[in-house]
């Protein structure tokens, strides 16, 4: 199904995600991606990711699927009083490893549910080694992976013939990371394990 979509991912979106891993780094981190179809009868429809919505840094809480209901009815009740047509378009895993680059199995089960409300839904998984070029300002290339599912229900790397289905929108999205990391902005990054732990954050 994620074959004929197109995923444009917002600056706030993607530093957001990237923050989220760095102010944990030793741990599994990840969270919601949320946007909207904008252009579904192009080929291929346009998925705009516009926000991202951090969710654990504890591996054991994610794959309890009521933690999961739980989060999930959260940011889509906040969603719904937006008005401007936002879902849980996906959903975005970094693995504890620096060397760890393998979509783990609890990433597919959440992509699963996901794609059970949004059909073109995608999992981003974050390249610990692409972030490490990115931060120290030496490269302007994705540190995600995207993965969409196909007609047998496997997720997938997109790109591995050679096509691009990301897209970040704005060119400069490594540089303002950079800038974000000097100045220690993942302190900032409250995630859904946070807030559990301190319903004020």
């Amino acid at each position: 199904m994620g074959a004929e979509c197109r995923y444009e991912v917002a600056q706030a979106a993607y530093v957001k995600l990237a923050l989220h891993a760095l102010k944990h780094p030793s741990a599994a981190v990840n969270g919601l991606l949320v946007g909207r179809l904008i252009e579904p009868s192009s080929i291929p429809a346009v998925i705009s990711v516009v926000d991202a919505v951090p969710l654990s840094h504890h591996p054991h809480h994610l794959p309890l699927l009521p933690t999961l209901e739980l989060a999930l009815t959260l940011v889509e009740d906040h969603l719904a009083t937006q008005g401007e047509g936002l879902a849980v378009v996906g959903y975005y895993h970094a693995n504890p490893r620096r060397d760890d680059a393998d979509l783990p199995a609890v990433a597919k089960r959440v992509g699963d549910h996901i794609f059970r409300y949004f059909p073109r839904s995608a999992v981003l998984l974050i390249d610990n080694k692409k972030l490490e070029k990115a931060i120290k300002g030496k490269s302007r290339e994705p540190v995600v992976q995207l993965y969409t599912r196909d007609s047998s229900k496997s997720w997938l790397q997109a790109g591995s013939d050679g096509s691009s289905q990301l897209f970040l929108k704005e060119p400069s999205t490594n540089s303002v990371l950079a800038d974000h990391v000097t100045t220690k902005k993942w302190e900032e990054i409250v995630d859904f394990d946070d807030h559990l732990d301190d319903i004020s954050r």
